[in-house]
């Protein structure tokens, strides 16, 4: 497996199929992984389903999880993440991007296109993440269970550390990332497909369907009856948005 190599750490990534590049972030919160993507799962293997249509997908283990390990300080966050992200797609060569995400993935896809608008062609936001009014906790405990588990595999971890960067990831409202008047002005057109959980509040995308610019709403789109629509209006919604030439 290819290994793209951090300032502290190393990054896993893997290269699917050829043609316009599409960099995808895997659901699993802070455990966010390529394997995640197959599977008998609600969602489309987009590492599979991507190349066959023409586009490359480029998958990763997100630093921390799966087989990428890198440094947790006390000053990292959102940004840190995004550093890796077009990292990545540097040293691949791509200049422009397609970004699609599931749960956390949705807000890493917006911290990009904050980060690098001229460089993200088109998001796709699946399952988005978001903060719950009634279950405002859930992030900042699954953190400690995360820190807990960071810890016992690599007890020189500074607990402050992972501390703080809980609070940098976590303490925010909305999708954590990024705010609501940045959402309204998103620059890039956008195509959503909702949350209806704890994790992935459908309050959030709700908000997210008002405030992104023309977006695009898949509502119907989880399970094996759907896999075949969600397929398609994904593919046809990144075709056209693809640049030419």
């Amino acid at each position: 497996m290819p290994v793209l190599e951090r300032p502290d750490g190393r990054i896993h990534y893997e290269v699917h199929g050829d043609g316009f590049p599409v960099l995808l972030f895997a659901p699993g919160g802070l455990k966010s992984r390529m394997e995640m993507w197959p599977g008998n799962r609600p969602w489309v293997d987009w590492t599979q389903a991507l190349p066959a249509a023409g586009f490359c997908a480029v998958a990763m283990d997100q630093r921390n999880a799966g087989l990428s390990q890198a440094a947790i300080e006390a000053d990292h966050g959102w940004h840190t993440y995004t550093a890796d992200h077009l990292a990545l797609m540097d040293s691949l060569g791509f200049e422009r991007f397609h970004v699609l995400g599931g749960c956390i993935g949705g807000s890493y896809c917006l911290n990009a296109v904050a980060t690098a608008p001229t460089r993200v062609t088109s998001a796709v936001l699946q399952n988005p993440i978001g903060l719950n009014p009634y279950h405002p906790t859930y992030f900042p405990d699954s953190h400690l269970e995360w820190g807990r588990e960071q810890r016992a595999a690599r007890p020189e971890l500074d607990e402050a550390a992972i501390a703080s960067f809980g609070r940098n990831m976590w303490g925010h409202d909305f999708v954590f990332c990024v705010d609501r008047d940045f959402t309204s002005r998103c620059p890039v057109p956008t195509m959503l497909l909702p949350g209806t959980d704890i994790p992935h509040p459908a309050i959030t995308s709700a908000e997210l369907a008002s405030l992104l610019p023309g977006v695009e709403v898949l509502t119907e789109w989880r399970g094996p009856d759907n896999l075949a629509a969600q397929e398609a209006a994904v593919v046809s919604f990144l075709r056209r948005h693809t640049p030419q030439g």
